[in-house]
């Protein structure tokens, strides 16, 4: 089986009501599908974060343009050989949007063998296990959302069966936040865990603390709470709380990871697959933190990250989306994952990923 063409469909939507976290306002949202056709009539798909903006949209022409020669007659099973064609970090990779097409490619690469050999990814994996815990993801700032929408929001949580929540903080005084952060426990209850995340919101002073002040609320963990390049500073911030930190969602490669973990700047590992170079350079990360007993509870797609969790002995939990995070969520593929009663995910046992794109349906927001 040889690749033959690779081409990109971009998506771009207004979100209606725009949702803020620690640092960002989005207003619009949207997927890069990038797509890998063979020489035996399959399709591999694979896709990044969304086109924020139209000149984002053409930088990712450029970069499909760059990558297609280098694709073009390869066997989708030398993804390994493929990967370290595609990243030359003096021209092209190691961080920012070009790492992240990378990643893109990889999964369609990891998709197409998967529908090759009539396998879901997490069986190529190594299959570790077949149902996954999750935990919703969402507690944003809106205008005129206040305390009782942020109650009334993990209680639709509730009401949808999962176990695990996730609220945002480090957009209001820290005062503001912990009362936001009391309510939510409060709302859930104790058998429930609720996680926070800053988005990279807070100096080190500030974030201990905002970590002070939420250790009474029982915080299964503090995501991000410095920026992403301050090593240090994660590694101090751990050792000055009982609450794990999390990080890693805005880490590049198996590189990003070692200055991470050499640092002990976290317990547990938000690695994403869309981000730091695919799923081949994920598996890698994986078995780096493994080497030193640690987690990962990756950041992104339930519906790529969920085959990933499942395969590997460390993973934790996935992360999972709802309209209140994305208002089209249930309808940008044809197939949809739900919460069992006890907050966990089914691997699909579908090849590949198990999941189409809903063309139908994308076809009026695709950019041209």
């Amino acid at each position: 089986m040889k690749i033959t063409d690779i081409d990109l469909c971009q998506y771009r939507w207004e979100r209606g009501k725009p949702i803020r976290n620690g640092k960002h306002v989005y207003t619009h949202s949207g997927l890069n599908f990038l797509r890998l056709h063979t020489d035996e009539g399959l399709t591999g798909i694979g896709w990044t974060g969304g086109t924020q903006t139209p000149g984002m949209a053409k930088v990712s022409q450029g970069l499909l343009e760059h990558f297609k020669p280098l694709l073009i007659g390869q066997d989708p099973f030398h993804y390994r050989r493929i990967w370290e064609a595609l990243w030359v970090p003096k021209l092209v990779g190691r961080r920012g949007l070009a790492t992240r097409f990378i990643s893109g490619i990889d999964i369609a690469l990891w998709d197409l063998m998967g529908k090759a050999t009539g396998k879901s990814i997490h069986k190529l994996l190594g299959g570790f296990r077949e149902r996954v815990p999750a935990y919703i993801a969402g507690g944003y700032y809106e205008e005129g959302k206040g305390l009782a929408g942020l109650a009334a929001e993990m209680e639709e949580n509730l009401a949808l069966g999962a176990k695990a929540v996730k609220m945002k903080i480090g957009g209001a005084r820290i005062k503001e936040d912990v009362e936001r952060v009391r309510i939510a426990r409060e709302t859930v209850g104790d058998e429930i865990k609720l996680m926070v995340d800053a988005n990279c919101a807070y100096s080190l002073r500030d974030a201990i603390k905002i970590a002070a002040a939420m250790e009474r609320y029982d915080i299964t963990w503090f995501e991000e709470p410095l920026p992403p390049d301050d090593y240090r500073g994660h590694g101090r911030l751990a050792r000055s709380t009982s609450i794990p930190i999390a990080t890693g969602e805005n880490e590049y490669t198996r590189y990003g990871f070692l200055d991470l973990i050499a640092n002990e700047a976290a317990a547990i590992y938000n690695a994403d697959a869309q981000i730091l170079g695919g799923i081949t350079e994920f598996m890698n990360v994986a078995a780096l933190a493994s080497a030193h007993d640690l987690q990962i509870a990756p950041h992104g797609d339930q519906e790529i990250h969920l085959h990933l969790v499942a395969a590997i002995p460390n993973g934790l939990i996935v992360e999972f989306y709802r309209e209140t995070v994305e208002a089209n969520r249930g309808r940008i593929f044809n197939e949809t994952m739900r919460l069992d009663a006890d907050g966990c995910l089914t691997v699909p046992d579908r090849p590949g990923l198990g999941v189409t794109p809903n063309y139908d349906f994308l076809r009026r927001y695709q950019i041209h």
